[in-house]
């Protein structure tokens, strides 16, 4: 069984099985699913049904129909914004290279209608020592972390913070990977479902003609204070802000849903 709802796995037999069910309409039978991804030629079907259940246990995108494994897909593309649910974070990290590095501090607030409405926020025990320079540039010490919950400790406590919202940072490559890898430190070969979006990336498109994208730019053009910058409380709460000005420049533009906002992040300037 998966370890949570939003939870899924990396395994190579799922993603095979997966890759199978899209390519044939998001349904096929047992015996195609173990021919195709475990290499058992013609199966019986009472074996596949066995086989291709243990597979079900570990990933809540796959079910068993009868005789057909079938394929549930999410529907986050169609998610209209302005209904949708986002959590906006920021971590600390010991360094920038995942791995080695971890997570130092969590900070993440809910939005919801335009408004915060939540927030969860704890320092990390990484579990290594925290480099001279990176304790200089967020202020986080080793002695700030000695007594702070592991990643482990927290971790059920902020996947039902995350639940199902669209996930936002300023710079979502960077913070998703250190989150997933904590994630799958925790729970082997397992990461997160949840969409994201990048307020860095949304930022450049919609605001082509500020000097650069860096948070306290956005920020100071938005007018929104971040007063203690590299802390993951203050960063994710400007982060928040600024999402929140920017959902409001995309319903202007007529971007209402979840698809047409992660199209607008990859869209090519015009020459």
């Amino acid at each position: 069984m998966a370890p949570y709802p939003n939870l899924i796995s990396d395994s190579l037999l799922i993603s095979e099985t997966i890759e199978l069910l899209q390519s044939v309409g998001g349904r096929a039978t047992a015996v195609s699913v173990v021919d195709y991804v475990m290499k058992i030629q013609k199966p019986a079907p009472d074996l596949a049904k066995s086989l291709v259940s243990d597979l079900i246990e570990i990933d809540p995108r796959l079910q068993l129909n009868e005789d057909f494994v079938e394929l549930i897909e999410t529907d986050f593309a169609n998610r209209k914004l302005l209904e949708s649910e986002f959590v906006v974070f920021d971590l600390e990290t010991t360094g920038a290279k995942c791995p080695p590095c971890r997570v130092t501090e969590i900070g993440a607030y809910r939005v919801k209608n335009g408004k915060i409405v939540g927030e969860f926020q704890t320092l990390i025990n990484p579990e290594m020592p925290i480099p001279a320079f990176i304790s200089q540039l967020t202020g986080i010490s080793d002695a700030m972390v000695k007594n702070a919950p592991k990643f482990r400790e927290i971790i059920l406590d902020f996947l039902d913070f995350i639940g199902d919202s669209v996930l936002v940072a300023h710079n979502a490559h960077f913070d998703m990977r250190f989150l997933n890898h904590e994630i799958g430190i925790v729970y082997d070969n397992y990461r997160l479902v949840n969409p994201h979006l990048c307020t860095v990336q949304l930022s450049r498109k919609l605001l082509p003609d500020i000097e650069n994208h860096r948070l306290n730019t956005v920020a100071e053009h938005f007018c929104i204070a971040l007063v203690n910058h590299h802390r993951a409380a203050e960063d994710a709460r400007a982060t928040a802000h600024i999402f929140i000005n920017l959902l409001e420049d995309m319903h202007s533009r007529g971007i209402h849903d979840f698809d047409s906002a992660k199209k607008l992040q990859v869209l090519k300037a015009k020459a």
